[in-house]
């Protein structure tokens, strides 16, 4: 089981990233995926995930209407879709999984993307 998380970057207040987090050797559309961050000097936290389903869970409400997670089963790929962005977003975001079939926030998960940094700076 491998995750892949990339597109992140430096962007301006009010921008938009499109993470995306490819996935190997299993198929996600069976399991639950979540994206996490972990800002400077915090501990890590859940943003959002997307079950088995197809449906999305937030676990935070700072980016709801703004970000939105999606995937594509074809390329085996979750997307985060992350607009308005704040300085506060600024964080290294992972892709993380416990190939169960629920979202929950725990950041118990036993398989982890390597992360990928996003800046939000003027």
């Amino acid at each position: 089981v491998q995750l892949q998380a990339s597109g992140g970057g430096l962007v301006q207040p009010g921008g938009s990233l499109r993470l995306s987090c490819a996935a190997s050797e299993f198929t996600l559309l069976y399991y639950a995926i979540s994206w996490f961050r972990q800002a400077p000097g915090k501990e890590r936290e859940g943003v959002l995930c997307i079950s088995n389903s197809g449906a999305g869970t937030y676990f935070q409400d700072s980016v709801k209407g703004r970000f939105t997670i999606s995937r594509d089963n074809a390329q085996n790929t979750m997307y985060l879709q992350m607009n308005s962005l704040r300085p506060e977003d600024t964080a290294v975001y992972y892709c993380a999984t416990d190939l169960g079939f629920r979202c929950t926030a725990s950041t118990a998960k036993e398989y982890w993307g390597q992360g990928t940094l996003v800046t939000v700076s003027s």
